[in-house]
């Protein structure tokens, strides 16, 4: 029984993605606390040169302001935080509770991850004010593939060590 306790750490982390993806876009915006706390102002010559197109809107600072900026960068940072996190906790589970060796416990986990990600992105969809976006299932995934990656260094890393 000790050992299943390893996979309440991703069915928890779950449960917060899926509470943050089940909040209207207006519950998370940061853009009044950048705003009214942190004069971000400042960064505006930095970053106006700055332009891309990311679901058929167009990303700058004249079309959104320095906190709209920002704020892009920090919801699309936590995206690959938020999964990368996940798929780590997912092969911590199955490395504790499972037994499966560091292969097939990074496969699993990828996939999970991946499967939670698209799962995530439809359940945005019956959200208000929210739309899926197969662009942020890139991003969550590239989390996850960070976390593979990180791990596989890890992984070389302890076996080069001397006893």
């Amino acid at each position: 029984m000790k050992k299943h306790i390893f996979w309440l750490l991703p069915i928890c982390w779950m449960g917060i993605i899926f509470y943050s993806s089940h909040q209207p876009y207006e519950n998370q915006d940061v853009k009044p606390l950048l705003n009214n706390f942190i004069n971000v102002s400042f960064l505006e010559p930095y970053l106006n040169w700055l332009s891309f197109t990311y679901h058929e809107s167009v990303v700058s600072v004249e079309e959104l302001g320095v906190a709209g900026f920002i704020e892009f960068f920090i919801r699309k940072g936590a995206h690959v935080s938020v999964f990368l996190v996940l798929c780590l906790l997912f092969y911590v589970a199955f490395r504790k509770a499972g037994k499966q060796n560091h292969s097939k416990a990074l496969i699993f986990s990828l996939f999970l991850t991946v499967i939670y990600a698209i799962s995530d992105e439809i359940h945005q969809g019956f959200t208000p004010n929210r739309t899926p976006y197969v662009g942020d299932v890139i991003l969550d995934s590239f989390g996850a593939l960070l976390a593979v990656g990180l791990l596989v260094l890890f992984h070389k890393r302890k076996d080069r060590r001397p006893l």
